[in-house]
């Protein structure tokens, strides 16, 4: 009884920390879409924080690709970063933006598929070793730090692997967001397409697409959208602070990936000036499944204090994420990014109707014609050509 008095005593040690980790303020705090008021909603803010799946730096697995490394500390915190803003996609996919974890809570099983899409291991779609063997094809050697742009055109290629969670998967070119594309990527049936021309959405543009484009989705195909940006040269400009923070308001925001040089961080939100942000750089042993099939998951939720930072101190380089589950969900993500994006002189990213004539045709990416699983496909360097898309961004500079 007293070991366990102990264990509960250590607990609530840390959850006092972490509270008294935030400020007294009556500012709000935007946590992935959801705002939380300091004063009167801190163990909501919480169960808020500690509820995203957390990924960190892990040692003792099975070397990658065979004879590479068995421990990612020390270059693998953007690959991180990533699992993590991918798996929040996942949960909003599969359980809803409103679900929270509590510990040794009994979970619904699509949450355990979730994380075991994760586990270090060869065999699991998103795990450490398909990210880093799928980089080859992005130019960097296995082991090698990653960038946003690139860790998210890895995601981008391994989901077309992935049938159970069927995302598509669209990562913007040229700070620009082309709505005629991402439909007919989304669109179970591809909509007859109109001819390409570059024109940014005026205000009253973007409700009448939707309309006219949703009648002719039959069904839609959950979308992760992730748009690679560089707010900067040397330093984030602060002409783009505002909407940078918007992002963090939106319903469908999956938060963004970037840090410092060489230092990935998972930002989650925001307090004021201030980015919340989920750190993997903590080293922990390699957890797999056990004989039950079942994941032990304490290590994969975060119960200590989230760190924060300046947004002025960010580098510019970043990748904001955004999840729309349904149609509807995406021309409301329009409408945001109209009223809250493109209503700046200097902006962070465009938002088009139309495929710009100058660029090559949009083709949605397909799942490659080979006879073996993801696994398989990327342990074979020589099939990696197969998929050929430039590096727009080099991300965060050494």
């Amino acid at each position: 009884m007293e070991s366990v008095l102990s264990k509960y005593e250590n607990q609530m040690t840390i959850f006092a920390d972490y509270l008294e980790e935030f400020p007294d303020t009556d500012e709000l705090v935007w946590i992935l879409g959801k705002q939380h008021l300091l004063t009167t909603e801190r163990p909501q803010l919480l169960s808020d924080v500690s509820s995203r799946l957390w990924f960190t730096y892990r040692r003792k697995f099975s070397p990658i690709g065979g004879t590479g490394p068995s421990s990612d500390a020390g270059w693998g915190c953007m690959l991180r970063c990533g699992q993590m803003m991918l798996a929040q996609a996942l949960i909003c996919r599969h359980l809803g933006r409103d679900w929270n974890w509590e510990k040794q809570k009994e979970q619904p099983k699509e949450y355990q598929r979730i994380l075991q899409c994760f586990l270090d291991r060869k065999d699991r779609c998103y795990s450490i070793h398909q990210m880093a063997q799928m980089g080859v094809g992005e130019g960097k050697s296995i082991g090698e730090w990653f960038g946003p742009n690139t860790v998210a055109q890895v995601l981008k290629k391994l989901a077309l692997f992935d049938d159970w969670n069927s995302l598509a998967v669209y990562v913007s070119m040229d700070n620009t967001v082309v709505i005629e594309d991402i439909k007919k990527m989304c669109c179970v049936f591809p909509t007859s397409g109109a001819t390409a021309a570059e024109s940014p959405l005026e205000p009253s543009d973007v409700s009448s697409q939707s309309k006219s484009t949703s009648a002719c989705c039959p069904a839609w195909k959950p979308l992760l959208l992730i748009v690679p940006l560089r707010l900067g040269i040397n330093q984030i400009n602060p002409v783009y602070v505002d909407a940078f923070k918007e992002c963090f308001k939106m319903p469908q925001s999956l938060g963004a990936l970037g840090g410092k040089p060489n230092n990935a961080y998972y930002f989650i939100g925001f307090l004021g000036d201030e980015l919340i942000f989920l750190d993997p750089h903590s080293t922990q042993t390699f957890v797999d499944m056990e004989e039950n099939g079942l994941v032990d998951d304490k290590t994969f939720h975060c119960l200590q204090a989230p760190q924060r930072m300046n947004i002025l101190n960010l580098d510019p380089s970043v990748a904001l994420g955004f999840f729309c589950k349904e149609e509807k969900d995406f021309d409301n993500w329009c409408r945001l990014v109209q009223k809250e994006i493109l209503k700046e002189n200097l902006r962070m990213f465009e938002l088009v109707q139309k495929h710009p004539s100058h660029w090559p045709p949009f083709v949605p990416p397909a799942k490659p014609d080979v006879t073996t699983t993801g696994a398989e496909f990327i342990d074979s360097t020589e099939h990696l050509d197969e998929f050929d898309l430039e590096e727009d961004f080099e991300i965060l500079s050494v």
